[in-house]
């Protein structure tokens, strides 16, 4: 209803609203009358208008403007009008439960401390202090109660108040909203299981994100990624609020855009999320800050008013879910409590599951106690250190470090682990805070040896495996992928053929691949394959080659045929060719065909790809066409031409005609173009796409008017623009106003730069409002600049922020450069930091290497952290080089762990390749170490790979071969 009320409008010119009132008023025979206003919400609201009455009179006024079938127009209306009342009254139905039932804590919003006797009577939660991102949150929430679709994903820290936040905003839906939040048997199964089922009016509930969308089977949570994505598109299934929470290192995976020829495992993932981020602040600080002292003031809340006295640094949600007493525990635990609480730490970090199994931690804390502490230990010292742990009486009712995980009846869940031992759960601000504390550190041997016999799901396993690979402990990966394939994960089998043929053990490696083929993957035997032939070992290559075109992969005979074919041994390449045709793939027989033909080598090129025609492979008809055509062969040629186009290629017929035409054979020249024209008009694609979506509308007239219409701007834009850039600015501006009419905002932007530079900042302004209020955020951009070129500082701030809000920081980081420019330094960090919290780091970065290059080492380290902080560490990284160039390397280097400790070991390779050549190998050395510790090991495999070129020492080949130990040193053959 609503489409078709603004088509009509558009169609009609975009009558004012004063001018639809008139008509209105002026036609006695309309059923409804309504008023500036009630017009105004028709055509501007997302609500449903009241009056069907009303409704029928804007559409037959607009109608009759628009030249369109009044009648036809009106019982549409009306139609619409009657659907969209039905649909509004219709019950939800599918999973979850009503909004009002739903328990916020039950929802994973974290519990408050107490606050002693003082606590008696006082609600769950504290009370709510709103800020910029709610006001964000409530407008998302205000269009999906008006009927659409949006999906909100919350970025920030633990115990920021993402989950919070998300409750305060849905709360207040009422009937008929439902929220379902999937958790059981798992999130990403139940997620999976239900989506399809999900109806109108529902909140889905996915806190902690990452257990959806980042699943150790990626391919698992770009299913779940799809499926919100149908159910977000899908018509008649909304309205629908997905609402989602996220650390910032899950959402910087998630929106990862890989390079070019690397597997892409979250691209379904990443096109769901990237627009829809709303970041929350650390911390309260400003304005925020002192709202939170008024409402303490007026609430009486003592955890509030606690928080606000004892919280450092403005970190009052941290505090108010017991952060400072988590970290308390931790810090004062006995070394038998702090040992479990590594394990569990160190488990989470490097990818195992929530669920960690009491076996698990056991055995694992172990490795992290001295051989003192371990012989001072008491009989009863592990009760001592869960009893400990998982006591919530310190933490004044916020979780404890450890809780246990109570499984529910009946649930077949890892709530339990392997023979139903208990499993705990990490306090998630206790996670962080020791993900930050631990990032750079390795597990010792022992949580290895546990994680192979107790991580609690081949998930784990699995996650575990590639962490310990990352860092270059070979060893351990390769038993926690054997204990994968073990239980069935076939795609271990690759990871493990790998590592074996790393090692040197060819047999074992070729074995392997053999068994991933055999269930089903035969990538591993494609590896081998290219790696023998590689080193020479053509005999071994050819083997495994077979070995997968028998289990329905050819391509790798194919590559090795071309492979021989340009090292010179065309007796080869063509046997492995013919082989690969025989297994179902001709693409090297016609590849070899074109490669004799370059050589000049026409009648062996004309057998392959006559055999690579007869395998199937129609392509290569056009070089027989050619070389048939080349022989003198003309009838032939356009014989196999005319096939070859029959087959959907028609460059051979416009080889000929081409040829023909060079000859002066033009009525043979002209027969073959008839002919090109005529297969290609049969296969046009594009022809058969326009058809079905014209048949899939109401009338083909309307698929006309919009391709006529969209053809007529894209025309208009052009012209205008060619004006503009020649100087005829009065028929450049007569073309934008045309096209503004037409309903294109980008041409006022156009008229409302012309306009100022012409002076006229009135109109320009007026112009730059109009098109924000059509629908174009970017108008924004231009509105700030204009405030801020007249001195209003604070309203062009404003401007940038909303521009921000809307998906654009250029203005923002605009802003913070000329502050910067001016001298004000404090605006010009303010302004970036907005930026940054929008998303945008940019302007934080080059802040920092400005102030790195005028000597202001402080203030550009304070701004690298600042960007670091807001997910971005490439500051940290910059800084590290330019100390590193500048002779300071203690500081380099320092600079570089922070980068690596905020997640970007990039620092670490450009300080390694620096130290090495400058001499100082045990630097490098050192460097290298650590990165592999921090989950790199790619620069120590850099090194020793230089190193065997340079200096004739064993262990470089040993490292490359065995990998490391969990203690850094390297591994004996295993």
């Amino acid at each position: 209803m609503k489409d078709l009320l603004y088509e009509l409008y558009v169609q009609a010119g975009r009558p004012s609203l004063d001018d639809i009132t008139a008509a209105v008023l002026a036609d006695d025979d309309l059923s409804g009358a309504p008023g500036r206003d009630s017009i105004n919400r028709i055509l501007g609201s997302t609500q449903l208008p009241p009056s069907q009455a009303d409704v029928v009179a804007v559409a037959t006024v607009l109608a009759r403007l628009a030249r369109w079938e009044v009648t036809d127009a009106v019982h549409r209306a009306r139609d619409g009008w009657v659907k969209a009342h039905l649909a509004a009254a219709r019950p939800p139905t599918g999973p979850g439960q009503p909004v009002a039932q739903a328990n916020p804590l039950a929802l994973e919003v974290h519990p408050a401390i107490t606050a002693g006797s003082a606590a008696d009577g006082l609600d769950v939660l504290p009370v709510y202090i709103p800020r910029a991102h709610d006001s964000r949150l409530a407008t998302v929430v205000e269009e999906v109660r008006n009927g659409a679709c949006r999906l909100v994903m919350l970025v920030g820290g633990s115990s920021t108040g993402k989950t919070r936040a998300c409750w305060e905003a849905v709360r207040s839906l009422g009937e008929p909203w439902r929220l379902w939040h999937p958790i059981d048997p798992s999130r990403p199964t139940a997620a999976l299981g239900d989506l399809p089922q999900l109806g109108p009016y529902t909140v889905v509930w996915l806190n902690e994100a990452q257990h959806y969308l980042l699943t150790s089977d990626p391919a698992l949570g770009e299913q779940i990624a799809a499926g919100l994505r149908e159910l977000l598109r899908g018509p008649g299934r909304g309205p629908v609020l997905v609402l989602g929470t996220l650390w910032p290192q899950y959402w910087d995976i998630l929106t990862a855009v890989p390079a070019p020829g690397v597997p892409d495992p979250h691209a379904q993932t990443r096109e769901l999320i990237k627009d829809c981020c709303i970041r929350l602040p650390e911390t309260f600080a400003g304005a925020d800050l002192q709202a939170a002292g008024e409402y303490a003031a007026r609430s009486g809340d003592p955890r509030l008013t606690e928080a606000l006295r004892q919280a450092s640094s403005g970190h009052l949600t941290q505090y108010l879910a017991g952060g400072p007493a988590l970290i308390a525990r931790y810090d004062n635990a006995e070394p038998a409590a702090r040992a479990v609480l590594d394990a569990a730490i160190d488990a989470r970090r490097l990818g195992h599951g929530p669920a960690l199994t009491r076996l698990f931690l056991e055995e694992a804390a172990a490795g992290y106690l001295t051989d003192e502490q371990w012989d001072l230990l008491s009989d009863d010292w592990l009760e001592r250190a869960f009893a400990y742990l998982a006591d919530p009486r310190p933490c004044r009712g916020a979780r404890p470090p450890l809780t246990r995980i109570r499984p529910r009846p009946g649930s077949p869940s890892v709530s339990a682990g392997t023979g139903g031992e208990p499993c705990y759960r990490l306090a998630d601000y206790l996670e962080q805070y020791g993900a930050r504390q631990r990032r750079l550190l390795f597990p010792p041997a022992a949580f290895w040896n546990a994680a192979v016999r107790h991580a609690a799901t081949l998930s784990d396993h699995v996650a575990l495996a590639k962490a310990a690979q990352e860092r270059g402990r070979h060893r351990h990966a390769f038993a926690l992928w054997q204990h994968a394939a073990d239980v069935g994960d076939a795609s271990a089998l690759y990871n493990l053929t790998v590592l074996r043929e790393r090692t040197g053990d060819y047999k074992a490696a070729e074995h392997l691949a053999r068994a991933a083929a055999a269930a089903g993957d035969t990538t591993v035997l494609y590896r081998l394959a290219e790696r023998r032939q590689w080193i020479g070992d053509h005999e071994s290559a050819e083997r495994l080659a077979y070995a997968a075109a028998d289990a329905g992969d050819a391509s790798v005979l194919c590559n090795m045929a071309r492979l021989r074919e340009r090292a010179a041994d065309h007796e080869g390449a063509e046997r492995l060719a013919r082989a690969a045709a025989k297994a179902g793939d001709a693409s090297a027989l016609h590849d070899l065909a074109w490669l004799r033909e370059q050589r000049g080598d026409d009648t062996g090129a004309e057998r392959l790809a006559r055999a690579a025609v007869e395998a199937g492979n129609t392509s290569a008809l056009q070089n027989l066409a050619r070389l048939r055509e080349r022989a003198g062969d003309t009838h032939e040629a356009e014989r196999l031409a005319r096939e070859a186009a029959e087959a959907g290629h028609t460059y051979a017929l416009h080889d000929l005609v081409e040829r023909r035409q060079r000859l002066g054979e033009h009525e043979g020249a002209e027969r073959l173009q008839n002919l090109i024209t005529c297969t290609e008009a049969a296969s046009d694609s594009s022809v058969a796409t326009r058809h079905k979506r014209a048949t899939q509308r109401s009338t083909g007239e309307q698929l006309t008017r919009e391709t006529s219409t969209a053809d007529r701007t894209y025309a208009l834009r052009r012209r205008a623009e060619r004006y503009e850039q020649t100087g005829n600015l009065l028929k450049a501006e007569e073309l934008y106003r045309l096209l503004a009419k037409m309903g294109d905002p980008s041409a006022l932007q156009n008229l409302a730069r012309m306009r100022e530079r012409a002076g006229d900042l009135r109109e320009a302004e007026e112009l730059y409002r109009t098109a924000v209020g059509m629908g174009d955020p970017s108008a924004l951009q231009g509105l700030a600049w204009m405030r801020e070129r007249a001195g209003d500082l604070r309203e062009a701030e404003h401007l940038a922020q909303a521009a921000a809000a809307a998906g654009d920081t250029t203005a923002l980081r605009h802003l913070a450069e000329r502050r910067e420019w001016a001298g004000d330094l404090r605006e010009a960090e303010h302004l970036a930091q907005a930026a940054a919290a929008a998303g945008d780091t940019t302007a934080l970065r080059h802040m920092a290497e400005r102030r790195e290059r005028i000597g202001d080492a402080e203030g550009a380290e304070r701004l690298a952290q600042a960007a670091a902080a807001a997910g971005d560490p490439s500051a940290l990284q910059d800084l590290s080089g330019i100390r590193e160039q500048a002779g300071d390397h203690q500081d380099a280097e320092r600079l570089a762990y922070a980068a690596a400790d905020a997640g970007n070991t990039s620092a670490f390779h450009n300080l390694i390749e620096q130290r090495e050549q400058a001499g100082d190998r045990q630097g490098a050395e050192r460097l290298a170490y650590a990165a592999a510790d921090a989950g790199d090991a790619s620069a120590l495999w850099n090194l020793a790979r230089l190193r065997m070129q340079t200096i004739a020492d064993e262990r470089w080949k040993d490292l490359l071969r065995f990998g490391l130990e969990a203690d850094g040193t390297i591994s004996d053959p295993w």
